[in-house]
């Protein structure tokens, strides 16, 4: 246990609120403080969680000498420059996906965490789900064999969803795509390939000058001969929500079901041809959490708050990952280690996607990741 619990502040009250109720049951943490620009919604977020330091203005906020971390879960533009202002007011950063939407924001924040010591997340939910953790489960117990190929796709129809979502270039929000395809081969990406496909509306492109309906990107990790695909689409493509991954070995695969709270199948070598696939369940890991936020793995106790966002509604609960990720940053706080996924590890992830549509605007160029992300 720290010597004192960890003060958070958790910025952005949409998704974000979903947190509170965790934070303040770690034992390593409390929510001290929450930051909303809309004071009417601050206020009831406050009252409705019995949060009593409040904030409309988040540079405010970081003069507070009592706040040890933030938690930022505000609009996707917002990402870089908050994490970097709240690295030098010296608070430790978890952020939600993606890091930022420019490289350069990716490297400043990097060279920010070198510089002070202190720690940054990326609050990337897929490597917390729990599909992902049965698979990496069966992977290191060695029931996959070697591993051979990894896929993920992340496809989610945003009309209706506000400001800066509407024409945003698919693969600028790729994380959930890249991060479990890197988790699961465990080394960073080292440079991609990424085609368009399609195109969306006329007053969709003239917002980020992004044609393509869906982009899929082929991956190359270092040091491994195991490499990716992933797959984005957010605009004018029939899908219902799916946030999937893939992952074959040599004695065994698991594959992600094509709809949604179906088991996953299991295909296991060198079986007659109709006994090779198997339904199978992926298990609840709320055993490797502090016991009083274990119930917050499950969809129903989100009933805390009057209204859920609606990434977690639509994102299916996100596979239970909120209170790992927490648990994840918490106990890397508190003992004074770097959390999974690291500031470069993030900065890796998330510039797989940036670097994955500038190849897809130029045709397919092979584009090589910057080297601040290669660990």
């Amino acid at each position: 246990m720290p010597d004192k619990k960890i003060n958070i502040a958790v910025v952005g009250l949409g998704f974000g609120a979903e947190f509170i109720p965790i934070w303040q049951r770690h034992p390593h943490t409390t929510c001290y403080a929450i930051c909303q620009r809309d004071p009417k919604k601050l206020n009831a977020i406050g009252d409705a969680f019995g949060v009593d330091v409040r904030y409309t203005d988040f540079k405010t906020m970081l003069k507070d000498p009592s706040i040890d971390a933030v938690h930022i879960n505000s609009p996707i533009p917002d990402h870089g420059w908050m994490s970097i202002e709240a690295l030098k007011a010296g608070k430790h950063v978890a952020c939600t996906v993606p890091m930022a939407t420019s490289i350069e924001d990716c490297k400043k924040i990097c060279d920010l965490v070198k510089k002070t010591g202190l720690k940054y997340m990326m609050m990337e939910t897929v490597v917390y789900a729990r599909e992902y953790l049965f698979m990496k489960e069966q992977l290191d117990l060695g029931k996959l064999g070697k591993l051979q190929f990894v896929q993920a796709s992340h496809q989610q129809d945003m009309d209706g969803w506000p400001n800066y979502w509407p024409g945003l270039p698919p693969m600028w929000y790729a994380t959930h795509c890249v991060g479990p395809v890197a988790g699961l081969i465990g080394q960073p990406a080292e440079y991609v390939s990424c085609f368009g496909s399609g195109t969306v509306r006329k007053e969709l492109q003239k917002c980020y000058g992004s044609p393509f309906a869906v982009e899929t990107a082929h991956i190359k990790f270092k040091g491994t001969d195991v490499n990716a695909r992933i797959i984005r689409s957010l605009f004018d493509t029939a899908r219902q929500y799916r946030e999937s991954i893939d992952v074959y070995g040599d004695k065994a695969s698991i594959e992600w079901p094509l709809v949604e709270h179906e088991p996953l199948v299991m295909h296991r070598a060198k079986l007659p041809e109709h006994k090779i696939p198997k339904l199978v369940k992926a298990p609840d890991f709320a055993k490797r959490l502090p016991s009083p936020i274990r119930r917050f793995t499950t969809k129903g106790v989100y009933d805390l708050g009057k209204k859920t966002h609606l990434s977690f509604t639509q994102g299916s609960g996100h596979g239970g990952s909120h209170p790992h990720l927490a648990n994840e940053f918490a106990n890397a706080l508190a003992e004074k280690r770097q959390p999974f996924p690291n500031a470069a590890q993030s900065a890796n992830w998330t510039c797989v996607g940036l670097c994955a549509h500038q190849s897809a605007m130029a045709g397919g160029k092979i584009v090589k990741l910057p080297a601040f992300t290669l660990g």
